[in-house]
């Protein structure tokens, strides 16, 4: 699938650009946009250069985006829900976005026009929390008093509903063959359901503090959750019932966290800092960027890796280009590491390469623990 047509200075295109009398300016990465409440979730489209955003009045807007200046665009904007929107999805063809509230209801826009297509209005029993579509037909929802829901639009109602969690469902992932689904949870579990079979499978050993997000890495050989304690907990794919390895960063927490590629993640803390984190050999790489002392909410990265939007209490989405950290050398970045140093800046808006609100941060990881090593891949 095509990354979104995002026309950046970082992108080799910036030079042709330039020599345009009456170009307009370009930038690493698209200017901030500016919320009229804070934004709970937001999502980037597998295709186009377009944001979605759910905010804590409940509206969804549709934004364009662009690192020409000036070029950011609200499309349209959904006032349907009554209380807080909790989480926005696209569907993996790019033509529906799906939203969930603290009202219980579900609703489906059509992208194009945000068109209310589709609505659950009493979905679940309790204040919804998260959505995850899973193909162009099927798609799951968390709540808040850890029930999940598996939904086939075909038939117009659940295909599966399991009440294994004791607290909230924070994340979900799937697998590559739409086969496992993963839940994590405010009771420090990691949670498996198998869709296809559609039964419970089982749920891990409890880690400490809330799990705040599950991703899969290596190839979907690993799974990791971060946790509100501010550790990653790694799990082998065949071994869901214990972890695997551990990595605490010295960040208050990890609220939010995004693959960018089989190695690399980005989590999002308390603190308002956007960390870059090599999994296996386990190491902060650097900060990406920051919302100033707020609090982020969720992290979305664009098709192709080279972008990264963050959304915080601070009512702005930003937007960070990522496109360096395909290229580090774990290794290398080791070797060159001060002891007690401060942050690494990754990113030209990230604190330390200018803005230096941060300049005091200090971060070296601790080791991680477990028997878990590097793998051949």
């Amino acid at each position: 699938m095509a990354a979104p047509a995002v026309v950046c200075a970082a992108g080799g295109e910036a030079e042709e650009e330039a020599e345009e009398a009456a170009a307009p300016r370009l930038r690493d990465a698209p200017e901030d946009i500016l919320l009229e409440a804070a934004a709970n979730a937001i999502a980037l489209h597998p295709a186009r250069a377009v944001l979605a955003a759910g905010d804590v009045d409940g509206d969804v807007y549709l934004y364009s985006f662009s690192c020409v200046e000036g070029d950011n665009r609200e499309l349209w904007s959904s006032g349907h829900h009554l209380k807080s929107c909790r989480d926005v999805a696209f569907s993996p063809d790019g033509q529906k976005l799906f939203t969930v509230s603290k009202d219980k209801s579900i609703h489906i826009l059509t992208v194009e026009e945000g068109r209310l297509e589709t609505r659950f209005s009493k979905a679940h029993s309790s204040a919804l929390n998260c959505v995850l579509p899973i193909n162009d037909h099927v798609f799951a929802t968390g709540d808040d008093g850890g029930a999940l829901k598996v939904w086939d639009l075909r038939k117009g109602a659940t295909i599966l509903e399991a009440q294994q969690h004791e607290e909230y469902i924070s994340a979900m992932v799937v697998d590559s063959n739409g086969k496992l689904l993963l839940t994590a949870s405010g009771d420090g579990t990691l949670g498996v359901f198998n869709i296809k079979r559609r039964r419970f499978e089982l749920l891990s050993e409890p880690q400490n503090g809330d799990l705040t997000s599950v991703v899969l890495l290596k190839r979907g050989k690993k799974v990791a959750c971060g946790s509100s304690e501010g550790t990653i907990y790694l799990f082998n794919w065949d071994g869901f019932g214990a972890t695997s390895d551990r990595f605490a960063l010295r960040a208050e927490s990890i609220d939010c966290m995004v693959p960018i590629t089989e190695n690399i993640v980005c989590t999002g803390s308390l603190d308002g800092v956007i960390r870059a984190v090599n999994v296996l050999p386990n190491r902060v790489l650097g900060c990406v960027g920051q919302h100033a002392g707020e609090p982020i909410e969720q992290l979305a990265v664009a098709p192709g890796g080279q972008l990264l939007a963050s959304c915080a209490h601070d009512q702005k989405v930003k937007f960070w280009d990522i496109s360096s950290l395909a290229s580090i050398v774990v290794d290398d970045y080791r070797k060159k590491k001060k002891k007690g140093g401060p942050l690494k800046a990754l990113s030209s808006k990230a604190a330390g390469s200018g803005e230096d609100f941060f300049a005091d941060l200090r971060e070296e990881p601790e080791a991680a623990t477990g028997s878990d090593s590097e793998d051949s891949d």
